[in-house]
């Protein structure tokens, strides 16, 4: 990985679109006739660096990227918690940054199983297509992700709190919005690829990969 010019640069940005996401997702907005939490808006380029790291520089590249974020969102989530518990008590810190612990937790397991989902699936269809046909993979592997990321976080976050009306309907507006805005932007993503491609001189192939995500070599 010391050998590739782009992939801290690429890591940097990812962990930072999740930790953003993440601290905006406390808020529920509207915007026309989607309902959903505000780390909406910016959570989707966190799957397009998913695929250009997996697609780029391979599933083992990408699984080390993940497991980065994941430290990352998990160190958001104690410091938050312990700050909000240390006198003196601070409403305003509460309302603002203080994330209950279920929600917290939907956001850690959500964004671990859809992000490996995603990840595989790319690397499974890119060998399976011998590599082409690029969109196929990026928005495969985005609805499949994605179905599995948001099912996880709606539910886990809200079911129980909220009416179930309003979690089908938050689940259908994440799952919805995300995939249009990642579909929306594949041909950046396609720009992207093409550009490591060539900058690094890497098309890695997961032929013989062992996906198992606890494995970190």
């Amino acid at each position: 990985m010391s050998s590739f010019r782009f992939l801290d640069r690429i890591t940097g940005l990812f962990v930072a679109v999740l930790i953003i996401s993440n601290i905006a997702s406390v808020k529920i907005v509207t915007v026309g006739p989607f309902t959903f939490d505000g780390g909406t808006l910016l959570f989707p380029l966190a799957y397009i660096f998913g695929d250009v790291l997996t697609e780029v520089y391979g599933f083992r590249a990408g699984r080390r990227v993940i497991w980065t974020g994941f430290a990352a969102l998990a160190l958001l989530v104690v410091t938050l918690a312990l700050v909000d518990r240390l006198p003196p008590e601070s409403t305003a810190f509460t309302a603002v940054l203080g994330q209950a612990p279920r929600i917290a937790l939907a956001s850690l397991i959500a964004y671990w199983a859809g992000e490996f989902t995603n990840s595989i699936v790319l690397a499974r269809m890119k060998v399976a297509t011998g590599g082409r046909w690029l969109w196929t993979r990026t928005i495969g592997s985005t609805l499949v992700g994605q179905a599995v990321d948001t099912t996880v976080f709606v539910v886990v976050a809200f079911y129980g709190v909220l009416p179930d009306g309003d979690v089908t309907a938050i689940l259908i507006s994440n799952y919805v919005f995300k995939v249009a805005v990642e579909t929306a932007l594949t041909p950046l993503t396609y720009a992207v690829v093409t550009a490591l491609k060539r900058a690094e001189g890497v098309d890695a192939f997961d032929r013989d990969t062992d996906f198992n995500p606890l494995v970190l070599q």
